[in-house]
Parts: structure tokens; C-alpha cells; sequence
């Protein structure tokens, strides 16, 4: 999280000192606190959670709670996008940097980039890497609901790894959260497997043994890249490891948005009209159809009295619905699923 303190405080708002903590908690508790009580903790004044008295600069006020949980989500909000962000822009960079590679050269192990044009070389090439699997595998599984034909093409695989102690991290979108073969799998793979959601995720990931990774190359997963380049790897594994960080557990219940009437989806869907997104990009972000994402947005309309798209705008960002809902990373880490890697 952003703002540190002095060399003998160094943290953020996210986990203050416990002498920090005892004196922001007396501040708040009684209103202020004299100044000299926060001498020893200057990381208070430096992360603006104590600022002066206005009326007497002897004692310091405290700024609320509410205010600093704000501070706080924003920033988780920020770095999900700027994760995203530098994923897309790793992706387009792969690709540019795949084009000019040429003919491949020697083995598969020996190529950092192999371009696999057609749905026959991508599963050959994943059935391998599962085969050679013998620790970890982590995906990235965007879209919604994922068939259940889908994920039982390739359990036999996904059991296979299990048997040999393969441990599996999955990362979906929370609309993932209401299929039902999702936690059919859950089930099956037991401590084998962990899953976790989140609004909304970059495209997909497979990463075997942090060794080789496949993403998509085309937008009908047609075409994929599958990367060795040991730079690449420890790229995307550190952009996975944030976003795990960020994600909710799947058996964890999703925040509450503090508004009656106003579902988590509704929010995360208020937040992206928010950013100026049209209704099938925030569809599309979110894992929903169209369809389901205007009916959400008339609801939103109904509960906030918007009679126009630009007054529901006006009525997101005064109910303070145009940012994140919850910070993720202070709910607990238990959840168990996970989807076999069958496929781009």
C-alpha cells in the first residue's frame, strides 16, 4: 500500500506499528491526543492519520476511520488495474516479439516462444506440460460460467496431477462462483486445489511448474504462445501472485456492499459505468451476458431513482459506488476448487 513512515516505522495505513495503533486508537476514541503523545510515532502525521488542531496546535486530531478505509480500497482498487494493465500490455508485447522469431529452431525446451497455430498443436502442446507437471499449475480462467462438459473433458488429467502431489491455484471471476461443476471439482480435487475470484480477471493463463506458460494469441483462442523465457515466467507468475493476493476465497462469501438493495455484481458493474465502459465491455469484463448486465443496470437505476443513464451516473458516484466495494486481502484465505487445464 502507498505512504511509509520514518526508517523506525516503516509500513503503511494497511498495518500501522503497535505503538501507532495505541495512539491513533486513543485519538480517535477521544478526539485528539496532544502532540507530544505522537512524537514517537511520526508515521501517523506521515500517513496523514493524525493532522494538527486547528484550534490549538499543541494536539493533533485523528482522520476518521471511514476516510482511511476509503484511502485504502482505493489503492487495491488501482493496483488490480494497473495489473491488468501491464498484462495486456506483456501479452501484445509477446506477440510482436513472437512475429519476429522466425522459424522454430531445435526442441520445444529450447524455444522461448512457440507460436501454436490451431486447437490440435494447443492440446498437444498442454497435455505434454501436464504430463512433465510435478509441483504447480496455475491458471487464469476469465469468461462466467464455465459448461460442465467443458470441465469434465479433462478431469482424468486434473486427478492424474492430483495423484502425483501437484498443488493447483485457479483464479476466476465471481460469476464463475454460480456453476455448479466449478464446485462439483472443488469437491473431487480436495486439498489438491485452491480457487479464488475476482471482479474481473486478465486473459487466460496456464503456467506449469513456473517453467512454461500458454496464453491465447487471437481472440478465438485459436492461435497460442507458448513461453519458456525465464523472464517472461517470473513476469507472469508475479502478476498472478498479486492478483491471488487481491482475490476472495471461493467457499468465502462476497463483501456486503453497504447499500440495501445493491448486489456485489451491481457494484462492480456501477463501478465500470462509472469509468465511462459501455454496457458489453462491462459485460464482457465481468463474465455476464449483455442481456444480465442491463438488467443489473436497471436495477441499480430503479434502487438509486435514476431516470437517465447520465443521472444514474450522478447517483453511482454520490453513493460512492464508483470505486472498489472491499479490500480483499483482509478476508480469510480458505477455498478449495479447481478446473483442469483442458484448453485455451
Amino acid at each position: 500500500m502507498a505512504g511509509h513512515g520514518t526508517d523506525a516505522h516503516p509500513h503503511g495505513a494497511d498495518r500501522l506499528c503497535e505503538s501507532g495503533n495505541r495512539v491513533y486508537s486513543r485519538a480517535v476514541r477521544r478526539g485528539r491526543v496532544p502532540r507530544a503523545d505522537a512524537a514517537p510515532v511520526p508515521c501517523l502525521l506521515e500517513l496523514a492519520l493524525l493532522h494538527p488542531d486547528p484550534d490549538d496546535m499543541d494536539w493533533l486530531v485523528p482522520t476518521s476511520p471511514q476516510e482511511v478505509m476509503t484511502r485504502l480500497l482505493r489503492g487495491v482498487h488501482e493496483e488490480v488495474g494497473a495489473s491488468q494493465a501491464r498484462v495486456g500490455a506483456a501479452v501484445a508485447a509477446v506477440e510482436w516479439y513472437a512475429g519476429l522469431g522466425g522459424r522454430e529452431q531445435g526442441s520445444a525446451e529450447g524455444v522461448a516462444i512457440r507460436v501454436l497455430d490451431g486447437l490440435p498443436r494447443i492440446r498437444a502442446a498442454m497435455d505434454e506440460a501436464t504430463e512433465r507437471c510435478t509441483r504447480e499449475v496455475l491458471t487464469v480462467q476469465p469468461g462466467g460460467i464455465r459448461r460442465e462438459d467443458e470441465l469434465s473433458e479433462g478431469l482424468h488429467r486434473a486427478l492424474e496431477m492430483r495423484r502425483r502431489g501437484v498443488r493447483m491455484r485457479d483464479l476466476y471471476t465471481h460469476v464463475a462462483r454460480h456453476g455448479q461443476g466449478l464446485h462439483t471439482y472443488m469437491e473431487l480435487m480436495g486439498e489438491a486445489a485452491e480457487a479464488r475470484t475476482l471482479d474481473e480477471v486478465p486473459e487466460r493463463l496456464i503456467l506449469f511448474d513456473r517453467t512454461v506458460a500458454f496464453i491465447p494469441a487471437n481472440p478465438d483462442r485459436t492461435i497460442a504462445l507458448e513461453l519458456r523465457h525465464p523472464a517472461l515466467i517470473d513476469y507472469l507468475v508475479t502478476i498472478f501472485e498479486r492478483l491471488w493476493r487481491l482475490a476472495i476465497p471461493l467457499t468465502s462469501p462476497l463483501p456486503e456492499t453497504g447499500i440495501d438493495g445493491i448486489t456485489h455484481r451491481e457494484r462492480s458493474i456501477a463501478a465500470l459505468l462509472a469509468e465511462g465502459h459501455q454496457d458489453a465491455v462491462v459485460a464482457e469484463r465481468l463474465g455476464i451476458s449483455v442481456r444480465t448486465c442491463r438488467a443489473h443496470i436497471a436495477r441499480l437505476s430503479e434502487t438509486l431513482g435514476a431516470a437517465s443513464r447520465t443521472q444514474l451516473g450522478v447517483r453511482i458516484a454520490q453513493a460512492g459506488l464508483d470505486g472498489p466495494s472491499q479490500a480483499p486481502e483482509l478476508l480469510p484465505l480458505t477455498a478449495r476448487a479447481q478446473e483442469p487445464p483442458v484448453g485455451l
